[in-house]
């Protein structure tokens, strides 16, 4: 499995800029949600695959894995709402959720990290007037976005080192079974970036003329 979430393509949709894809995966965010319907759901759906598929030329596999990592996610809503609204609503609930992640991941895969973090520093800008620090912000941003493909990669050793023992398991238990040591590994990694985070002076507060303060001794 890759450890980037960026896909090279030549493509019309990897030379547009990241703002606009960003904005464009915001705006069909909010029209998902103003008109759940679902002809509308549906035509997202499709133009998401559209783009991803024809447009930026993303393999098959890159969204299907996508998919499938809320696959179980998009069964329990379904069958959640299908008990206590309708089945109409059931599909709305899960085609607009397949259609964001769909969506996610087409952004991700056309849009180097460095791009989108710089992106949401200078959205966050303003920000330093209370005191904020935008390139804070786009650490931990830019952080959970190379966090993901890392923890990916661990759940399928997880998975395969349980197989290889003979001890795979399927459904609820499986799920237990690697979450659990899944877990304990995403504490470790935690700790030892913030570790190393903090050795690095990450937490520092530069004095006001800018410059960082002459560590002691």
């Amino acid at each position: 499995m890759t450890l980037s979430l960026y896909v090279p393509r030549r493509s019309v949709v990897h030379r547009l800029p990241a703002g606009a894809k960003l904005l464009a995966l915001a705006v069909l965010a909010v029209v998902l949600f103003a008109r759940p319907s679902l002809p509308v759901v549906g035509a997202a759906l499709a133009g998401v695959l559209a783009v991803g598929l024809l447009l930026a030329r993303l393999p098959v596999a890159t969204l299907a894995r996508q998919a499938r990592t809320v696959l179980w996610w998009l069964v329990g809503l379904f069958v959640f709402h299908a008990l206590f609204s309708d089945v109409a609503t059931a599909a709305v609930t899960v085609l607009r959720l397949l259609a964001l992640v769909l969506a996610a991941a087409v952004v991700t895969s056309t849009t180097r990290v460095t791009e989108m973090v710089a992106v949401i520093e200078r959205l966050c800008a303003p920000l330093r007037l209370v005191g904020v620090r935008p390139a804070r912000i786009g650490l931990v941003i830019s952080m959970a976005l190379r966090f993901i493909p890392v923890l990916a990669e661990r759940a399928d050793r997880i998975r395969q080192a349980q197989a290889a023992r003979g001890g795979s398991a399927r459904g609820v238990r499986g799920l237990r079974t690697t979450v659990t040591p899944l877990l304990v590994q995403l504490l470790q990694m935690a700790h030892t970036v913030s570790e190393a985070l903090d050795a690095r002076g990450a937490d520092d507060v530069p004095p006001a003329g800018g410059r960082r303060a002459p560590a002691a001794g």
